[in-house]
C-alpha cells in the first residue's frame, strides 16, 4: 500500500541532533522517519515540516533558515532516493523514477512576520503547505491551546485546553490565506482555533487540510476537530490527517498516553460514518510526539493497513485513507 503522510517533525529532530554534535542522516537514523524506513513502508510522499517555536528562539527566522538548510542538505545527500515536490506533476515524475517525493511545509505560518513578501519567498523556496498557527497567537490568527483551569483536575491531559470560538483570523490573516491560494500553497488548519477555522472555510475557494488532527467527539481535546468542522472540511473537498499522538487519539489519565492502533481504527471509523471515507488521510506527527507508539516508525504502516482490513474496510477505502484522498487535494491545489 502506498503512503502519503501530511506531517512529521523529522527535520527539527535532525537539527537538534546536529546541535548536540551528533551525526545526522536522513537515509538511516534512530528517528521514526528515514529513507530506509520509508522505502520499507512504500512511501509515495512525505511532508517535512519546518517547525519554529517562536517563543523559544531569539531570532525565529534564523531558526527557520537553519531548518531549511538541514532539509536541503538532507535531500541533496539523498537525491538518488528522494526528490522535492513543487507541482503535482513532480509527484508523478518522482514515482516513475522510483523516488520518494518530499513536500516542504511550515508549522506556524507566523514566521512571515505579517509580510506577504516573505510568504512569497517561502513559496519560492519550495514551501507548498502552511499550518497557519501553532500553540501561540501570531499575526495570522489564534490557536485553541490556551490556559483553562477547568481541565486541570479532569482526565483530559494537561494540554491547556480551551476551544476559542471568538477570535478569528486577523485582517492580515485573510490576506495571507488569499495569497496562499493564489500561489498554490495548501492551507493547513491544524492548531488553528475554531473561529479561525470557520474564517478559512468561509473565505477559501479550494480544498484545505487539517494535516494532523483527529475527531474531537472521540477524543475531546481542543486540538481535534468538531463534527461540524469535519463536515465543513468534507464540503470543501479537504482532508484531515490521522494524528498518531496517543493524547489526540483517546483520553488517558496522564499525558503522553500510549498510541494504540485500536484507537486509530476507532477514530477512522467514526470519521467515515460521520463524513465519508474521502475526508480521511494520514498525518502521523512522527518525530514530534513523545508517547509510546504501537506503530513505531514509517516501516510499520502495514500494521494499520492490516487492522483496517480486519475491521471491515475495503481495499479501495484503505487506499483512499493511505494516499488517494491527499493526492486528490494536492492535484487540485498545487500548481
Amino acid at each position: 500500500m502506498k503512503v502519503i503522510d501530511m506531517h512529521c517533525d523529522t527535520i527539527l529532530a535532525l537539527l537538534n541532533k546536529e546541535e548536540k554534535h551528533q551525526e545526522v542522516s536522513l537515509f538511516r537514523n534512530d528517528c521514526s522517519i528515514d529513507i530506509e524506513k520509508m522505502k520499507k513502508g512504500n512511501y509515495l510522499l512525505q511532508n517535512f515540516a519546518l517547525f519554529t517555536d517562536q517563543n523559544k528562539r531569539e531570532i525565529p527566522e534564523q531558526e527557520t533558515m537553519k531548518l531549511y538548510d538541514m532539509y536541503c542538505r538532507m535531500l541533496e545527500e539523498n537525491k538518488e532516493w528522494i526528490s522535492p515536490v513543487y507541482t503535482f506533476e513532480d509527484i508523478e515524475k518522482n514515482e516513475k523514477e522510483g523516488k520518494i517525493s518530499s513536500l516542504l511545509t511550515l508549522e506556524d505560518g507566523g514566521v512571515v512576520f505579517q509580510d506577504l513578501a516573505m510568504l512569497r519567498n517561502y513559496y519560492r523556496m519550495g514551501v507548498r503547505m502552511i499550518a497557519l498557527t501553532w500553540n501561540y497567537e501570531n499575526g495570522i490568527g489564534y490557536p485553541n491551546l490556551l490556559v483553562n483551569p477547568d481541565f486541570m483536575d479532569s482526565k483530559v491531559p494537561n494540554l491547556l485546553q480551551r476551544v476559542d470560538s471568538v477570535n478569528g483570523l486577523t485582517p492580515f490573516g485573510f490576506s495571507y490565506i488569499k495569497e496562499m491560494e493564489r500561489l498554490g500553497i495548501i492551507i493547513d488548519v491544524s492548531h488553528l482555533n475554531d473561529a479561525g477555522f470557520w474564517d478559512v472555510f468561509d473565505t477559501c475557494t479550494k480544498p484545505f487540510v487539517a494535516s494532523h488532527s483527529n475527531a474531537r467527539r472521540i477524543c475531546p481535546v481542543a486540538r481535534n476537530l468538531s463534527d461540524e468542522m469535519i463536515l465543513a472540511l468534507k464540503e470543501k473537498g479537504g482532508v484531515m490527517g490521522l494524528n498518531f499522538c496517543g493524547d489526540f487519539l483517546e483520553l488517558h489519565d496522564l499525558p503522553n498516553g500510549k498510541s494504540r492502533i485500536e484507537a486509530m481504527v476507532k477514530q477512522i471509523q467514526y470519521i467515515k460514518d460521520l463524513a465519508g471515507i474521502e475526508v480521511i488521510g494520514l498525518g502521523t506527527d512522527f518525530d514530534g510526539i513523545n508517547c509510546e507508539c504501537e506503530i513505531e516508525n514509517a516501516s510499520q504502516m502495514y500494521l494499520l493497513e492490516q487492522a483496517l482490513y480486519e475491521a471491515g474496510f475495503t481495499t479501495e477505502e484503505v487506499e483512499k485513507i493511505f494516499y488517494k484522498n491527499v493526492l486528490r487535494v494536492y492535484q487540485e491545489v498545487l500548481k
